[in-house]
């Protein structure tokens, strides 16, 4: 079975709750329509409105997969692939559904710095957790610096295969993993039912093409920087087997040139830091650091 992508697990790491309030809102706006104090008489039936009562529903139109949309993502794929250094930095909202069914957003800082084929430097700052990553092709460690925690684990490979790993035994899900993933063998493009293009836009004042994705469970859109480096600008990934249909936000910022710092990608634990053991995701696990 083929797995899917990190973005599609990031979109279904939510509580499914079900919740009929805006259904019923609905209703009511629909009752409040007619005249107050004055009933209304039903409408008589017609013959016409039998026969179409009558009539099978016109069947569901088919996903459309454009091909030039499919092309255009293993363009971006590519792209994404042959840059050797990059720095992207992406603003974030998420959302998450309560026990109520309301949602609640919640917003957010990922960056990355990254050398091909192994070399990252990771942070996230959200409303709930921060982080800090390092690997330097031997070693991965994640740091929890508002309480000067670390665990290190070894580790090698490619940057894609490491977050990987990082979600299959650790269940340690990286925001924006898929920027390291298209391309390769863990590509999800092949796992889309539908693939169309909305048009034209400009996201900060960079002209884009802003693209509309389904794969099972997830809808996702993408705006793509035209001309010849078709960087992904914006994303938005909608889960679509739960009621509330909670989404993930991401505006990105790219510098598809650095130049690594010495010893960027090794991790020194700071003064009087702890280290602790990062526990597999099937073992039983200490409380979380916050």
């Amino acid at each position: 079975m083929t797995k899917p992508s990190l973005f599609a697990q990031l979109a279904r790491l939510r509580r499914p709750l079900a919740c009929a309030a805006l259904v019923c809102g609905g209703l009511v706006l629909a009752g409040c329509s007619s005249t107050p104090g004055a009933p209304t008489a039903a409408p008589a039936a017609s013959s016409t409105s039998a026969d179409a009562a009558a009539r099978p529903a016109a069947a569901t139109p088919a996903p459309e997969k454009n091909p030039a949309v499919i092309a255009r993502m293993k363009e971006m794929s590519a792209y994404l692939r042959s840059l050797k250094t990059f720095q992207v930095t992406s603003q974030t909202t998420i959302d998450d559904v309560m026990d109520t069914g309301q949602k609640i957003q919640f917003g957010g800082v990922v960056g990355y710095r990254f050398v091909a084929p192994d070399k990252l430097r990771a942070f996230v700052r959200s409303d709930r957790v921060w982080r800090d990553f390092y690997y330097d092709g031997k070693t991965l460690t994640q740091v929890a610096p508002r309480m000067n925690y670390y665990a290190s684990m070894p580790a090698s490979g490619t940057v894609g295969s490491v977050l990987r790993k990082m979600l299959d035994e650790y269940d340690i899900d990286m925001p924006l993993g898929d920027l390291f993933t298209w391309g390769t063998t863990e590509d999800s493009v092949n796992n889309l039912t539908s693939a169309i293009l909305i048009g034209p836009a400009y996201i900060d004042g960079v002209e884009v093409e802003h693209f509309a994705l389904r794969q099972d469970a997830v809808d996702w859109q993408v705006w793509i920087q035209k001309g010849e480096q078709p960087l992904p600008r914006k994303l938005v990934i909608t889960t679509t087997d739960e009621v509330q249909q909670p989404q993930y936000i991401a505006n990105l910022s790219w510098y598809t040139s650095i130049r690594p710092r010495p010893g960027e990608f090794t991790y020194t634990p700071a003064k009087g830091a702890m280290r602790i053991t990062q526990a597999p995701k099937n073992a039983q696990q200490q409380p979380a650091a916050k």
